[in-house]
């Protein structure tokens, strides 16, 4: 296994590190300049000498590497990654015992006793998410321990670690027998198509899943939907067979509308009853109020950034405004559903977005429900960015 580097802490930080936060950063770091190679292993102490824990360097958006342990005398090595995903598995039992659901996330990094990667199941396939050089430089154990931990078809793999931080297109394919793509998985009854071998998406976001399966039991009944940012169309599906009369989608993707199609044909549904629009979101939004267009439900779970000819999005600072494009095109009485998956706030100051915006719109509202991230996206109290799904339902009372 990897040699070991000695890492001072600044011990102002001593006490957030040792107490269970797992990420490293640059400030709190002394001798960065002794950080060579990713996956180097590191033994962590602050100024006096105060041993913090073990981990590893790998740079990420996020940071510089994680803490796995703060046992002095544990090694990182096979038995360790096979200890992490023996106890990621049986915290997923209710999963693997589903009959409903045969798609979801069964190792979510931190969360999970290990940050930097995560893994997630597809009816007996298993997808792993690299997501630094040096979490990568540990594959021979991690996949040797995971393939005597757990029965699997077939294993593909995502390399997201470029210079931009971005997908590596590769072939993906790592071991067992190689999926028929579409592979048709489940989720609450409802089917979809993924594909694990083709670019950085695969055809649905686990993490929605307890929104989705809201949205159809609850909410759609008799609706008119406009599902926005739609990708493949996963919210107007679960929309459309809770009852929705009609849901429309808008992605500015060419590929979104083949998906969509494919998705709402899985189910049994007729797609041509439904509208799916290859468009700027923010020009749908302009059409449809040119157009006097009103929707009893408007979703919006839009990237974290965007870019089209015209429109450059940040949610930490246009998400404001998307509200308030809603909120012009939302039938009193109807449901916003917002969501953003983006770390760098927390849902109090999501919610003050809510209020802005219906403040400015000289509306009134009510929070209906909120979500955060399902239980196989396990996260720990220590770490509250790992936990970066914010939804809320809004009624609009009018505006």
């Amino acid at each position: 296994m990897n040699k070991e580097t000695m890492l001072t802490i600044k011990s102002k930080y001593f006490n957030k590190l040792k107490g269970g936060y797992p990420l490293l950063f640059k400030e709190a770091i002394v001798n960065l300049n002794d950080l060579k190679e990713e996956g180097t292993l590191l033994k962590l102490v602050d100024e006096q000498k105060r041993f913090i824990g073990k981990g590893y360097y790998g740079k990420q958006n996020k940071g510089y590497g994680w803490i796995l342990t703060r046992k002095e005398q544990e090694k990182i090595d096979y038995a360790f990654f096979e200890n992490q995903i023996k106890k990621a598995i049986e915290h997923r039992k209710s999963f693997f015992n589903d009959h409903e659901t045969n798609a979801f996330r069964f190792f979510n990094g931190e969360g999970d006793g290990i940050g930097g990667f995560t893994i997630d199941y597809f009816d007996g396939y298993l997808l792993l998410n690299w997501y630094s050089e040096g979490i990568y430089q540990f594959k021979q154990p991690i996949v040797e321990a995971l393939q005597s931990s757990i029965e699997y078809k077939g294993i593909y793999e995502k390399k997201r670690f470029d210079q931009k931080g971005q997908y590596i297109e590769d072939d993906d394919f790592l071991a067992g027998e190689r999926a028929q793509f579409p592979l048709i998985v489940k989720e609450n009854g409802v089917h979809f198509a993924v594909y694990l071998n083709d670019g950085a998406m695969v055809g649905v976001f686990l993490d929605q899943r307890g929104v989705r399966k809201s949205i159809r039991d609850h909410h759609a009944e008799g609706k008119t939907v406009l599902n926005t940012f739609s990708y493949t169309g996963a919210f107007s599906v679960f929309a459309a067979l809770g009852g929705a009369v009609k849901t429309t989608s808008v992605d500015l993707a060419n590929r979104s509308l083949n998906k969509t199609i494919e998705q709402f044909s899985l189910n049994g549904l007729d797609y041509e009853a439904h509208d799916i629009r290859v468009m700027d979101v923010f020009n749908y939004f302009k059409y449809a109020v040119r157009n006097n267009l009103k929707f009893d439900m408007v979703i919006l779970d839009p990237p974290s950034f965007a870019r089209s000819k015209k429109h450059r999005f940040s949610v930490a600072k246009d998400y404001k405004d998307l509200i308030k494009e809603a909120i012009a095109i939302t039938e009193n009485g109807g449901m916003i559903v917002a969501s953003t998956n983006f770390a760098g706030f927390d849902m109090k100051k999501f919610k003050s977005f809510v209020e802005k915006a219906f403040k400015e719109m000289n509306g009134t509202y009510k929070l209906i429900e909120d979500h955060s991230l399902p239980a196989d996206f396990k996260t720990i109290r220590e770490f509250p960015e790992g936990d970066y799904l914010k939804v809320l339902f809004i009624k609009k009372i009018k505006g």
